[in-house]
């Protein structure tokens, strides 16, 4: 397994490992260090012989001068690309690691596109697993294949604010060239294989699921939500959950951006007067990113902390998500709508506030509003925000009577995901052992 230098990446692929290992499956989980150390707590003594951790090192880059950049947390967004581009230095490495463990299979990241060349190359049977939406993917093999096909994928589409619409334009920019192209850089993935793992599941987009092969020869297998269990979260942060156990059922409201994205002041601004005038309690994690000198308390509007007082709980650190989203006293989530949060977010019945900040998730924030399992929160042309909504919403999801319908819906997420269990890794290992037999019998030479 390649995951993308990302602990939202890294996460999911080691839930994917742990559902494979269950049926005997030898797992190598490579990244690198600073990656995998997020991870390494929650590859449990059951786990440790099947799944085991493989670091690769990447050049060091001026803008990236030591191993604990290696990651896309806390980098700043600008240094994204640079990233990228020592990952794809680092391709020799990636090379020998593949050459040393000789896998029946690759199941690669759509950012490592150089690593899935290399490895048919050497003809491993590659595969790639998409951890975002199957709605997302549909669009984004729109955009760089088929950009004139018309299929009605509602849920991503953005509101019709001129902000969304740049943002929209600045994504599809990243997927093609000026004439509407794709890049090379995206090519190989609908040459490398006629499959994609997704981490979804049929009750939540099955229409999807189903454009994929009908429309792009695509062949799209749900993986399922690949949620990790409440008492795994390798985060341990005790006066975070010290606090929780002593507030009231369904009482507070989890605040959380994931570890990529990072609020501006303006929306720190907002967030907080919305928490505020929301009158309910609330957990927010708010993250700076490595570049940024600054304090909670300088963060945050004056006196904000002393207004708020017991009510409300501002970290910095990580906390064990899944933990708190599993907690009986939380009943809301105010999320960016990443897609794991959202996913998290349905299989603990918690329903969504979105303030999405990009990419994926204004797609994933519309889900949420037309499957009823949360609702989203405005932007204007600037792309501001306004914290009476943000408190109104909030309000709205956990007590108010216009919410019950949202509650409903997202319990009933939670018991489908409950009851159905592990289904969908059983077609995955199908299909894993398929293209495997297939790549034996010599019938996969792309």
């Amino acid at each position: 397994m390649l995951p993308w230098l990302a602990y939202g990446h890294v996460s999911p692929y080691l839930e994917l490992a742990k559902r494979l290992a269950d049926r005997n499956f030898q797992i190598y989980l490579c990244s690198t260090p600073i990656n995998l150390s997020s991870i390494k707590k929650r590859v449990t003594q059951k786990y440790s012989q099947s799944i085991k951790l493989i670091e690769f090192h990447i050049p060091s880059q001026p803008d990236l001068p030591d191993p604990s950049f290696h990651t896309t947390n806390g980098l700043p967004l600008h240094l994204n690309s640079v990233l990228k581009r020592a990952m794809e230095m680092a391709s020799p490495s990636v090379t020998e690691t593949i050459k040393t463990l000789k896998p029946d299979i690759l199941i690669y990241d759509f950012e490592h596109q150089q690593a899935l060349i290399e490895a048919a190359s050497l003809g491993v049977p590659i595969v790639q697993f998409f951890i975002m939406s199957a709605s997302i993917l549909c669009n984004y093999f729109k955009a760089v294949l088929k950009p004139d096909v018309k299929i009605p994928l509602s849920s991503t589409n953005l509101r019709a604010t001129n902000y969304w619409q740049r943002k929209r334009q600045e994504m599809l920019r990243q997927y093609t060239n000026d004439q509407g192209q794709s890049r090379d850089s995206v090519q190989p993935t609908r040459k490398a294989t006629d499959t994609v793992l997704v981490k979804t599941f049929v009750e939540l987009e099955g229409k999807y699921i189903e454009y994929g092969p009908k429309l792009f020869g695509i062949k799209i297998v749900p993986t399922g939500p690949l949620v990790q269990k409440p008492e795994e979260d390798g985060e341990d942060n005790k006066e975070v959950m010290e606090w929780l156990n002593k507030k009231e059922k369904s009482s507070t409201v989890f605040v959380s951006f994931g570890t990529e994205y990072f609020l501006s002041r303006e929306e720190r601004e907002e967030i907080a007067r919305g928490l505020e005038l929301s009158m309910v309690n609330f957990i927010w994690v708010l993250r700076f990113s490595i570049e940024d000198k600054i304090s909670i308390e300088e963060a945050l509007p004056n006196g904000f902390l002393t207004r708020v007082g017991d009510r409300g709980l501002v970290v910095e650190k990580l906390v064990p998500q899944a933990r708190i989203l599993g907690h009986p006293n939380v009943g809301g989530f105010v999320s960016h709508c990443g897609w794991g949060s959202t996913m998290e977010a349905m299989s603990f019945g918690i329903p969504i506030v979105a303030i999405p900040m990009s990419l994926d998730q204004p797609g994933n924030a519309r889900l949420v509003e037309e499957m009823d399992v949360g609702l989203e929160v405005n932007r204007d042309d600037n792309g501001g925000l306004s914290g009476e909504e943000i408190a109104e919403f909030i309000r709205e999801v956990m007590v108010g009577e216009n919410g019950k319908k949202i509650r409903v819906k997202v319990g009933e997420m939670k018991d489908k995901i409950k009851s159905e269990g592990e289904e969908d890794i059983d077609g995955v290992v199908e299909e894993l052992i398929r293209l495997h037999n297939k790549n034996i019998n010599g019938e996969s030479k792309d």
